[in-house]
């Protein structure tokens, strides 16, 4: 089994509005698409849960994802359809029904409904089998204010459950710039952030949330981060890996 060295260079922390910087530039600037991006997401979520929490056997294992309209749960789409793919019995639970996803993650729920993996509404989560792992993809950057209704929901009933939970981007209901911890937030085990870390997961307090912190690439190149609206000097942080930990 492979591990994931722990990074001892300096790395910048970006604000929710940096990183929406960074999302524009790559689309608009780079013509790097979202649907690029989210499949670098989704597939280094899947690569972690199998390495950490599956010790690279993810067959057989139950995981529940939890996905919201947004990207955050486009790239956990994308985490159930590999993990389905590696041999685990994936079910995922949705935040909202499918005409009110944005057309992207739709996109990638379109995927999984042709490979038959089930999909349910957040209210029948609580029938769910004991799971092995959650996977967090409720709400990432985009949070504001505190998490209502499913998404509410779905996050009570991980943090009720003993399995380890994998939070994308950041732990459900944690505001990624100020790391104001709402009621509900998720209590992950792991975090994996993308691109960048955000400024929040590094506050007083949100260590309790946030677990481990990985950090994945997206393939920011890294002279985006030197234009002017950013002046952030970034090297090649993933030259050995796609993944590294940060803490």
């Amino acid at each position: 089994m492979t591990t994931i060295r722990m990074y001892s260079g300096e790395v910048p922390y970006l604000t929710t509005e940096q990183m929406i910087e960074v999302d524009r530039a790559m689309i608009e600037d780079y013509k790097i698409e979202l649907i690029q991006m989210m499949e670098n997401a989704g597939r280094n979520l899947a690569h972690l849960a199998r390495q950490r929490f599956f010790g690279d056997d993810p067959g057989g294992k139950r995981v529940v994802v939890l996905a919201g309209t947004g990207g955050n749960g486009g790239g956990a789409l994308v985490c159930a359809r590999r993990l389905h793919n590696y041999g685990a019995q994936v079910s995922v639970y949705l935040t909202k029904q499918d005409a009110d996803f944005t057309p992207i993650p739709a996109h990638q729920l379109t995927i999984l409904r042709n490979m038959q993996i089930p999909v349910a509404q957040a209210d029948a989560v609580e029938q769910a089998a004991t799971p092995d792992l959650v996977v967090d993809g409720v709400i990432g950057y985009s949070l504001k204010g505190a998490p209502r209704d499913s998404a509410a929901a779905l996050i009570r009933w991980a943090n009720r459950q003993s399995a380890p939970i994998l939070s994308l981007d950041a732990p459900s209901g944690v505001d990624t710039t100020t790391g104001t911890v709402f009621d509900p937030a998720m209590m992950a085990t792991a975090t994996m952030t993308l691109a960048l870390p955000k400024a929040g997961l590094r506050m007083p307090g949100v260590d309790t949330h946030v677990g481990e912190l990985y950090l994945a690439d997206i393939s920011v190149p890294p002279q985006l981060y030197a234009e002017p609206a950013l002046n952030l000097s970034v090297g090649p942080l993933f030259a050995e890996n796609d993944i590294i930990r940060l803490r």
